[in-house]
């Protein structure tokens, strides 16, 4: 079922955002070679508990999973799309990095990613986030009243399918509200002009996830949650939490 939330919880979805944005910011800012992902898991965490927020990651056990989730973000690094679990891992130059971040505020939920690069970027990597950006905007700009679900989907389909690369089919946006995971979902490819119909009140997730090497074939590594390129190429994921209202998309995780 589809909720849509009122003016007034939307405004509390975005204080919860704006943690997360604060989050991911300060993330981005203490990445750098021979930081470990678990001290930029703990640079998150920092930020949520100054806040009074919780994490929507840590403990978080969905009905794929064997394990529940151990930290308060996501590290993906290189040819991880989605869902690393930070580890001892110390970045290296040239490493691209995906972090993906939640929070909890006042009983509302935000969720955000972004990808970089440490150090040195290959031309490669640059191009890569930067489509993904693209294609992001792209479906925040179809995220508009009377719209459907399907033209968000191809808006951002067509950006990365247009750069040449792969899409992850069965993972995409989502709404979002007092869970992190609400319906509908939100592909990243689709037809326009089908599925739900988009109306004032309704919360989503974007999340575009592009694979470098052209295909959209991927695999779960052994701790049960990262997902891999079946190829080793790279991988890159930007996610923004956006509101449907009657005077356009709001952004709400915004930085």
């Amino acid at each position: 079922m589809v909720e849509l939330k009122t003016d007034t919880s939307i405004d509390a979805m975005y204080e919860a955002g704006q943690v997360v944005g604060r989050a991911l910011t300060a993330v981005r800012q203490a990445a750098d070679v021979g930081v470990s992902l678990l001290e930029l898991d703990e640079v998150a965490h920092d930020v949520l508990r100054a806040a009074g927020a919780g994490s929507p990651f840590l403990g978080y056990r969905p009905s794929f999973a064997t394990t529940t989730f151990p930290a308060v973000i996501c590290a993906s690094v290189n040819d991880a799309i989605v869902h690393g679990i930070p580890t001892a891992y110390r970045l290296r130059d040239g490493d691209l990095v995906s972090i993906d971040c939640g929070a909890e505020l006042g009983g509302w939920a935000g969720d955000s990613a972004i990808s970089f690069v440490v150090g040195r970027p290959r031309p490669a990597d640059l191009r890569l986030i930067e489509t993904a950006e693209r294609a992001l905007t792209a479906g925040i700009e179809a995220a508009l009243v009377g719209n459907r679900i399907g033209d968000i989907a191809h808006a951002i389909g067509t950006v990365c399918r247009a750069a040449g690369y792969g899409i992850m089919a069965d993972f995409g946006g989502h709404g979002i509200g007092r869970r992190m995971h609400e319906d509908p979902p939100v592909p990243n490819e689709g037809r326009p002009g089908r599925g739900f119909p988009l109306r004032h009140g309704m919360v989503l997730a974007l999340e575009p996830m592009l694979i470098d090497g052209g295909t959209d074939g991927y695999h779960e590594a052994r701790d049960g949650w990262t997902l891999k390129t079946n190829d080793g190429s790279r991988a890159a994921h930007v996610e923004h939490t956006v509101a449907i209202t009657d005077a356009g998309p709001r952004i709400l995780t915004a930085r």
